[in-house]
């Protein structure tokens, strides 16, 4: 069982930044956690989950159009954990903003990829809110 939990939110201004924190440990014995992918995903009030951000196993990225130059994800493997940067807050960016493993390879399917409705992710974080306003 993995378990991650998101840190980092908060209330900013328009404009403002922000970097997120997503600690992963494993609670029992399983694939090392190095063997998982990390997206980065938001939900908005009224309105369905979206993939923001995912970083696969090798580093490789994708992002949400909305959020291309703007959302940056990181991962330190020593520490466990993957950050989202966030520049140019925009009021539309405000949300619960969720992290979550998978054993996908490719990022750009864990940020997109619905099997049945909602993400084929395989473990989730609690969430932490963003709010933009000034």
């Amino acid at each position: 069982q993995l378990q991650l939990v998101e840190s980092g939110g908060g209330l900013v201004q328009p404009g403002g930044s922000l970097r997120l924190s997503c600690e992963a440990s494993n609670e029992t014995s399983g694939l090392p956690l190095h063997f998982y992918g990390i997206g980065w995903f938001r939900q908005a009030p009224g309105k369905v989950r979206e993939g923001v951000s995912c970083i696969s196993t090798s580093g490789s990225t994708h992002y949400a159009d909305s959020v291309k130059g703007r959302f940056t994800i990181s991962r330190d493997t020593a520490k466990n954990t993957v950050y989202l940067q966030i520049n140019n807050l925009k009021p539309e960016d405000r949300a619960e903003y969720y992290c979550a493993a998978s054993t996908l390879t490719s990022a750009q399917r864990m940020c997109e990829w619905r099997p049945g409705g909602d993400f084929g992710m395989d473990y989730w974080g609690r969430g932490t809110l963003v709010t933009v306003s000034s």
